[in-house]
Parts: structure tokens; sequence; C-alpha cells
């Protein structure tokens, strides 16, 4: 079986489509400032052609963000960043921002981290859909397990928040990558993106460390990789190590 959607990869930010070209993506993501500060994006030099191009555009958005914290220094800051980043990708063209679920720090009730959630959707519109990715680790994580997750998108589901599933996350924090897409869509009831990423370590690690699709150093079968990506059917990116991306979304189609 073919995969009927877009495949492609993260790629390097100041010329996504040229990267495209050389791996054979047909989707790109990409960041729209240093994913580890807090500057606002910047208008992106090749707008105009991603704007017109054939290729899918998704945004990751700053690592540093933060939206369930607890500390008024980060979340307010982080829900800044959100409308920010959010309006920079549609510029693009973008089919939606990527923003890891966060956590609270430990001692912290995640229930409050789930209310900050609610009110980032409350309090604002974006330009883009927001799609929350699930993360390695955290005990008090927003997106790390799926009865955290259930809680979340009791909170946020009837906003019309996205869901973006990274398989490494999902085999670090320990959920069964065979049943994981009806087990996710039984939560959220949909899956926006799928970051398709092998694990250099094994399940419940918790360690967030990408490996290739294929090339034999990842922990997951590639074989249940390309078994999700089937069974989502959700446009795929690979954040793999750059050498091998090609090779991924070679073996993804089939």
């Amino acid at each position: 079986m073919e995969l009927a959607t877009r495949v492609g990869a993260h790629v390097r930010d100041d010329d996504p489509l040229t990267t495209a070209g050389e791996v054979g993506a047909d989707a790109v993501q990409f960041f729209l400032a240093d994913p580890q500060g807090w500057k606002k994006p910047q208008p992106h030099p090749h707008a105009e052609d991603l704007v017109a191009s054939d290729v899918e555009v998704f945004i990751h958005s700053p690592y540093v963000l933060n939206v369930a914290s607890l500390n008024n220094r980060i979340r307010i800051p982080s829900r800044k960043g959100v409308t920010q980043h959010a309006e920079a990708a549609a510029t693009v063209g973008a089919r939606g921002l990527v923003v890891h679920g966060g956590h609270v720090r430990k001692g912290e009730d995640p229930a409050e981290g789930v209310a900050n959630w609610r009110k980032l959707f409350e309090r604002s519109s974006f330009d883009v859909p927001i799609l929350i990715e699930n993360t390695a680790g955290g005990d008090s994580a927003m997106a790390r397990d799926l009865d955290m997750l259930a809680r979340l998108w009791d909170a946020v589901g009837e906003f019309g928040a996205g869901f973006c599933l990274d398989t490494c996350h999902a085999h670090a924090a320990g959920w069964d990558l065979t049943t994981v897409v009806d087990d996710v869509m039984a939560i959220t009831g949909r899956i926006d993106l799928v970051h398709l990423n092998n694990s250099r370590d094994e399940a419940g690690s918790q360690r967030d460390r990408h490996a290739n699709v294929v090339g034999g150093e990842g922990a997951i079968d590639a074989e249940v990789l390309r078994a999700v990506a089937l069974a989502a059917q959700a446009p795929v990116i690979v954040e793999t190590p750059p050498d091998g991306q090609r090779d991924d979304i070679a073996y993804l189609r089939g």
C-alpha cells in the first residue's frame, strides 16, 4: 500500500524549497526564528516562492515556548510567541504551526497547565492551525502520557486545536506504536501531522534522540513506522539526520 499523503522533511530554514528538491520531499517543515530563542520571526526571503509552490509547508515554533508554564516570565512571552509565529507562518503559506505541549514544574498542579492552554485559545485567534505535539519526557508534561493528553484535549479540543504525532516521542514515552494512531484518535479525533522519527533509544527511555527511519541505527522497526504513517493518513515529516532523509522519504513512499 502506498501513502496517499505528502511526505517531507524538516529542512534548513534559509532555502527550504531547494532542500526539498534535494531529498525528494513534497512537504517541508522549518523554523522561522532561533529555536532556542524568543525573538520575533522576520519576513522569510522566500515567502512568495513558498506560497506559490506545490510543496506543503509546516512551521515549528521555538522549543523554549511553554504555554503551560505557571511562571509568568515564561508563559506570557510563550503566548506572545505562539501568536507571532502563527502570523509569520501564514505569510509562507503554512498549513499549521507545531507547538510542544509543554509542562509545569515539579510539585505544581498539571491541571493549571491545562488551564493555561485553554486560556491561550480563549484569548487569541490564530492565522494558521495550532498543532500540539506530544513530548518524550517530563513527569508534569501536558502531552507525554495518553491520560494527560485526554485531560488537555478536554480543555482545548472545542477550539479546533490540531495534533502532531511524533513517533520518537511516543516511543520514548512508552506508547504502543502498533496501536498509537487508534489510541490518539480516540482522544483527539484527529491527527493533522506525523513527525515520523526513529529513536536511538529503547521504548520508555524518555530520551528524545532521533534516528533515520531506515539505515539500521534506530530502535523502532521501520515497518512499524511505515504502518503508523499508513494508519494516520496525515502529512508526514521526517525530523531525521539529513544524510538519510532522501532514503527515509523514498522508503515511506514505498
